[in-house]
């Protein structure tokens, strides 16, 4: 099974930045995404209208994850906020255990289902390791699982070999050294 983490991540990473490429570009992929990890039933459907509260809620989870890269000191992104309050959940108890619930049915209660795994992130201590790639063109998320949770990049070898080249070049370029030929 999948972790609270895990989902966001994945959630996040339905569009990537770098070949701007949407797994959810229509109503019909949100459904079978949504329905793909139990998150609605068989007979739900999304339309253009939960698309875009969809779509307000990946880039508001994106833009917050990019806080996580320095102690998760920020203002919450307001996409974000505006998406929450799409996505009403209320508190509700069973067995002794609170849980939070989607309060609407349907695509958006899948939804609403999603946006309550970002307090349940913060009470099992995964969400600060939730981040997106610090490269500008990539902005990839990833779970980061470093011990000082240092990481910066979804990959050193493609996303920080690239940061640190461009560093490398504009040093040389401020120092008037010319590039090898």
């Amino acid at each position: 099974m999948t972790g609270p983490a895990e989902l966001l991540r994945d959630f996040v990473n339905t569009y990537d930045v770098e070949g701007d490429a949407d797994e959810l570009a229509s109503p019909a992929e949100l459904s079978v995404w949504l329905r793909e990890r139990g998150l609605i039933g068989d007979d739900d459907r999304a339309d253009d209208e939960v698309l875009a509260v969809a779509t307000q809620l990946r880039e508001g989870l994106r833009a917050a994850l990019r806080g996580n890269h320095n102690g998760g000191s920020y203002e919450v992104p307001e996409g974000l906020n505006a998406a929450l309050a799409e996505l009403p959940v209320r508190v509700t108890i069973s067995a002794g255990t609170p849980a939070l619930e989607p309060v609407v049915s349907g695509v958006a209660g899948g939804l609403a289902r999603l946006a309550a795994l970002i307090p349940a992130t913060h009470a099992d201590g995964t969400w600060p390791r939730l981040k997106v790639c610090a490269e500008s063109t990539c902005q990839w998320a990833f779970i980061d699982s470093s011990k000082n949770r240092s990481r910066s990049w979804c990959s050193m070898r493609i996303c920080g070999n690239r940061t640190k080249t461009r560093a490398y070049r504009a040093r040389r370029q401020a120092e008037g050294t010319p590039r090898p030929s």
